[in-house]
């Protein structure tokens, strides 16, 4: 704009030069007529004067007036933000988490983040090259470079991995009763609080449901979305009835060992999937056991294990046999009987 600005005063400076000079040489004889007397009240602009204001008018207008390629500049930043805003909404839908952000825990698969490049700044005179947003729907297809020693390769799928919703009414109650952990320990424990683990990626859940061909119960994910699995020494990790709660990979890693024993016997594949030392969840069911009592359900659901949790920690109830102590600001769990 100062450029544009610029040439144009240059170019009325130029004119007004040009047309005095013209008239001097018209008029080589002759002095010069004294100036007309203005009028009171009145001032009238000469033509030259009046030449240069409209090219400086002018100027400023063309610099003003988006041309072409402007508009369509103009144009597809306000889609692209539109669209920015859409995939906000989705990402809050579907992978992030309310939960206040912690570090990162060390037990978290590698996956690729989804990264949304900021809009380039809009030139004047040009239009900025608009990135191309990434899609939500799927990432990329994994492919295991090589099988852990011991696991066939029947239990290490690769291929794509999709994110799939999740139900907002289960994720808004799943939250709600790990808020009610959250909140008893960090009054009655606090170094246990500590070690609830950060939350968890959608990107990571899709790739492990693709690596081992099943599809994780909504209540799970989310709880997987809030805190995946725990960090920090074993003593002071977050657990209930001695089960230490899990993480996507540790999920993942443990089902292939069941896989291939499982393989190993002639066996068909399993759909359970191990949440804690002893505690399993049905894939196609959604219902909660343990491995040592049998496929009979104690749960209907993740989210009726935590709720159950929940209650034990407030009210002192057991919860799998055992009831909730602290000492030294550790989580411990004592026989109820």
């Amino acid at each position: 704009m100062l450029k544009l600005l610029r040439l144009a005063l240059t170019a009325a400076i130029v004119t007004a030069i040009a047309v005095r000079l013209r008239r001097r040489a018209r008029m080589p004889g002759k002095p010069p007529a004294p100036p007309a007397p203005k009028a009171a009240g009145r001032t009238r602009m000469s033509p030259v004067w009046a030449a240069i204001a409209g090219v400086v008018a002018l100027t400023l207008a063309a610099a003003l007036i988006p041309t072409g390629p402007q508009a369509l500049s103009e144009l597809r930043a306000a889609l692209y933000q539109a669209e920015q805003s859409a995939m906000t909404v989705a990402m809050d839908a579907r992978g992030k988490s309310p939960a206040p952000v912690t570090p990162t825990s060390a037990s978290a698969m590698p996956t690729s983040a989804l990264v949304t490049p900021a809009p380039t700044p809009l030139a004047p005179t040009s239009a900025p090259v608009m990135p191309t947003p990434t899609p939500l729907a799927a990432t990329p297809a994994t492919t295991a470079s090589a099988s852990p020693p011991g696991i066939p390769a029947a239990c290490m799928l690769s291929g794509p991995a999709t994110v799939r919703p999740i139900s907002p009414r289960v994720r808004a109650a799943v939250n709600r009763q790990w808020r009610r952990i959250e909140r008893w320990l960090r009054e009655n424990a606090p170094r246990t609080y500590a070690s609830l683990g950060a939350p968890g990626r959608a990107g990571t859940i899709a790739l492990a449901e693709a690596q081992t061909g099943l599809e994780l119960p909504d209540d799970l994910r989310a709880s997987l979305l809030r805190h995946n699995g725990m960090s920090g020494p074993s003593t002071a990790r977050f657990s209930f009835g001695g089960e230490q709660v899990r993480g996507v990979r540790e999920i993942r890693d443990q089902w292939r060992e069941s896989c291939a024993l499982r393989v190993g016997r002639g066996d068909p594949i399993g759909r359970l999937v191990r949440v804690g030392t002893m505690i399993e969840v049905d894939a196609d069911s959604g219902h909660v056991v343990a491995s040592m009592v049998g496929p009979e359900p104690i749960w209907p659901s993740y989210h009726a294990m935590l709720r159950d949790l929940a209650d034990a920690l407030e009210q002192g109830r057991p919860v799998f046999g055992a009831r909730a102590t602290v000492k030294g600001g550790l989580l411990r769990w004592s026989d109820a009987r």
